[in-house]
């Protein structure tokens, strides 16, 4: 993917189980947990393209958040908050080769950055 595509999306549930059968019934989505994220299960749209993941439910992440691919989030990050952006989760290693952080634009809704390659090797 490129700087800029959004590369995939969060859905909060309060049940992974519950939550990966909604999802997967109602839009046919594959839902499965990959080798090294338990816990995590990942889903992928019909198209073979669209994707991300159902996560716990929890303060401070209570509704849907799409991540940004970014050729670096560092740099992604200086220029938000130089245009009034702040950071709700600084950068985090994924794998060795990638990485995620989320700003909070200044409007207060909250954007995923991703940086790097998963699951390639």
């Amino acid at each position: 993917m490129a700087h800029g595509d959004i590369t995939h999306i969060d859905i909060p549930v309060s049940d992974l189980k519950r939550g990966a059968e909604f999802y997967s019934k109602l839009f046919g989505w594959q839902i499965a947990e990959m080798p090294g994220f338990e816990g995590y299960p990942m889903w992928q749209a019909p198209n073979g393209i669209s994707g991300g993941g159902l996560a716990p439910r929890g303060e401070g992440f209570v509704e849907p958040r799409s991540y940004v691919e970014v050729d670096s989030i560092d740099e992604t990050i200086a220029l938000a908050q130089e245009a009034g952006a702040s950071v709700a989760q600084p950068k985090q290693p994924i794998t060795d080769t990638s990485a995620w952080a989320v700003i909070v634009d200044p409007d207060g809704n909250h954007i995923g950055l991703f940086e790097g390659v998963v699951g390639q090797g």
